[in-house]
């Protein structure tokens, strides 16, 4: 599976940008979808996820109300809608794969469960 993201950039505080995550080279519509972020000195964190079927999403406190993730199966895409946002958003944004679907809510912002990832896109949010 290749997951190409996209979408980042430089905006100010309160602007939105929406992410996408295009996958290729496997059935999409199995796979539960997940971003993260790293910004610079920090370690890499979870964002949000979406179940396979798009029924079950599940955020950090720290976007909650902000973001919205959702997916397109038939375009093998997976968005991440960011609303409101704050210096403090600014990082490199992932987006990953999990290729069995298997797991619960509870396991989406473990890094552990995620097979493919990404190559990142940069999002600068400025005072």
């Amino acid at each position: 599976v290749q997951l190409q993201a996209s979408g980042g950039g430089l905006v100010q505080a309160g602007d939105s940008l929406r992410l996408s995550c295009a996958a290729s080279g496997s059935s999409f519509s199995g796979h539960i979808m997940g971003w993260f972020r790293q910004a610079p000195g920090k370690e890499r964190e979870f964002v949000a996820a979406i179940s396979w079927s798009g029924g079950v999403t599940y955020y950090a406190d720290s976007v909650k109300g902000r973001f919205t993730i959702s997916r397109d199966n038939a375009k093998n895409s997976v968005y991440l809608q960011m609303n409101s946002l704050k210096p403090e958003d600014t990082a490199v944004y992932y987006c990953a794969a999990d290729l069995s679907g298997y797991y619960s809510r509870s396991y989406y912002s473990q890094e552990a469960i995620y097979d493919y990832w990404g190559q990142g896109t940069q999002v600068t949010v400025s005072s």
